[in-house]
């Protein structure tokens, strides 16, 4: 009885292995929780930022499932709200938080955006996804003060949670009007490479792509 027990560990330490690597190589799901930005807001469907780093892990064959939850006009209190619900349907691997522009933009008190941003973070990490946090700038005419103190919020909040950052989402087109739509607020479609850009090299590693 013993020798059959014995003979029986090779085959079952190799199912082991197998399923510790099909464990490792599954699919990862990715939630995008955003705004307009993240949203396709004033784009074609499929034009958007989202959707092109879909396209991009397609042609790498990399399987990862996108949930984007992105929500026009959306704010940190709006996604704080809603994304225990997303995290119990979806079980992410990462949660990719894009918010906190309209807040600034409405001039809210960046005290509640940063307990909100950190709300979310930190039940993103409880329940056992990665988070990566996308930063951005409010536009000079709320003041320098404002301004900084809002840009270095994000960086704070990622430092804590020792999650990568992507600083500022506009980096490279913020100073090009013309990529843009008529608000001045929302890029156009020829500005979405640009972004996916700027989020891909802290995203990718998280996602098993290049």
């Amino acid at each position: 009885m013993r020798r059959r027990t014995l003979s029986l560990l090779p085959a079952a330490i190799l199912l082991l292995a197998a399923g510790m690597t099909n464990a490792y190589s599954a699919p990862k799901t990715l939630l995008v929780l955003g705004d307009s930005l993240s949203a396709e807001y004033g784009l074609a469907r499929g034009t958007g930022w989202v959707a092109l780093m879909e396209q991009r892990l397609k042609a790498q064959k990399n399987e990862t499932r996108i949930v984007n939850a992105s929500i026009s006009g959306e704010t940190t209190s709006g996604g704080r709200a809603r994304l225990p619900a997303l995290l119990a349907k979806h079980q992410p691997d990462v949660v990719l938080i894009e918010l906190g522009a309209n807040d600034g933009l409405r001039g809210l008190q960046l005290a509640a955006t940063e307990a909100n941003l950190r709300a979310m973070g930190e039940a993103s990490k409880k329940a056992g996804a990665q988070v990566v946090l996308v930063g951005m700038r409010m536009p000079p005419n709320y003041g320098r003060d404002y301004g900084d103190k809002f840009y270095a919020m994000f960086g704070k909040l990622a430092k804590e949670w020792q999650a990568p950052l992507v600083p500022f989402m506009f980096e490279g087109i913020a100073d090009q009007p013309q990529l843009f739509q008529a608000d001045r607020m929302h890029p156009t479609a020829q500005a979405h490479p640009a972004i996916l850009k700027n989020i891909w090299p802290r995203l990718a590693p998280l996602l098993g792509a290049k």
